[in-house]
């Protein structure tokens, strides 16, 4: 565990990670809702990271409604739902949340809850489906990941928004930003493999630069796609755009690779990310530079997730399972990444062929 720690930095700060608050009560939740949106029925609150999020069930149907932490962003919240309105009109069969308006016509709006915090308030259409983390997926669906992955990102392409470029600790670039994490940590043995991780990220830092961008998801787990086996596509839908940001498109597919890796380091380790890269490489391209620095991109991500998940545990400790839910298989990860040279680790996705989908 980190031992306590000073005020975190501006990175940690964004979004409300590292913001408390007071729930709102369900029965102020529907009341706000009905008034606003329109929208009624019986309320059930969701596992999150950072803020209250609903599943609401009644005569219109279901809807998600989330009520976000007092820190977070105006402009994060409006770039979240310009994104969902322009991947509609871009894509319009990618199974991606709807916008519900207000009475007004707004996509949120402000609401000064009972305990006196402000909450931005909106509402999305509900994405039935299985989410992936309860099943294990074939190689076929798989692939099929991969491609609705590369789908969303070329329907994001042409996308734009004044507060994009926004800083995110969990947007791998600036990993190097979150170093002061490090040396909290009282694990020695741990410290020094996030010590090795960070080192070998700097040693990479310009070729990254020199990556395409783009908006970009940048949270596509497993944890973010709901399924249906009864549908011939599989996917039935993409949650949680909540980390959107302009970043580098081989950040983007990392995020979704490490949640297909075992969660053991082993030769094999990579095994079912290849079957979604297949799909991918079947819809979008990769350059081949992009192709080496994947893997180290998702060590990158492992390191990330190491730091503010132990990090957020300790400010949040009533949420901490949820929190650590992926957190025990980083350090077997990432010692299979620094096991192995760099220019072994670039070879790892290199000769993956592109699979139609």
């Amino acid at each position: 565990m980190l031992t306590p720690s000073h005020a975190p930095d501006r990175l940690l700060m964004a979004g409300g990670l590292a913001t408390a608050f007071r729930s709102i009560p369900p029965d102020e939740a529907v009341s706000v809702l009905a008034r606003h949106f329109g929208v009624s029925g019986t309320l059930t609150r969701l596992d999150t990271e950072k803020d209250d999020t609903f599943l609401v069930d009644g005569a219109q149907g279901r809807h998600i409604a989330k009520f976000s932490n007092p820190d977070e962003d105006p402009r994060e919240i409006s770039l979240q739902a310009e994104l969902l309105d322009y991947v509609a009109k871009t894509d319009p069969r990618l199974p991606v949340p709807r916008v519900v308006r207000t009475a007004a016509g707004d996509a949120f709006l402000s609401h000064e809850d009972g305990h006196g915090q402000v909450r931005l308030v909106r509402v999305l259409t509900y994405l039935d489906g299985t989410p992936l983390d309860r099943i294990d997926a074939t190689a076929d669906e798989r692939a099929k990941l991969g491609a609705i992955l590369a789908r969303l990102r070329l329907a994001m392409a042409g996308f734009s928004h004044p507060h994009d470029t926004r800083e995110i600790a969990w947007d791998v670039q600036h990993l190097p930003k979150l170093a002061f994490l490090v040396e909290r940590m009282e694990d020695r043995a741990r410290r020094r493999q996030l010590e090795r991780g960070l080192d070998r990220f700097r040693a990479l830092e310009g070729r990254l630069s020199s990556c395409r961008t783009q908006v970009l998801h940048n949270d596509f787990s497993r944890s973010n796609v709901v399924v249906n086996r009864g549908q011939p596509q599989f996917i039935s839908g993409i949650i949680d755009f909540g980390d959107v940001v302009r970043t580098a498109i081989v950040i983007d597919l990392s995020t979704a690779l490490l949640n297909q890796l075992s969660p053991v380091g082993s030769d094999r380790m990579f095994d079912a990310g290849r079957d979604l890269l297949r799909g991918y490489l079947g819809v979008a391209d990769l350059t081949q530079d992009e192709l080496q620095l994947l893997p180290h991109m998702i060590m990158a991500r492992v390191v990330a997730r190491a730091l503010i998940t132990t990090w957020r545990a300790e400010q949040f400790p009533d949420n901490a399972t949820y929190i650590l839910r992926n957190t025990h298989q980083s350090w077997s990860q990432l010692d299979h990444f620094l096991s192995r040279s760099v220019e072994e680790v670039s070879e790892t996705f290199l000769g993956v062929a592109a699979s139609p989908v």
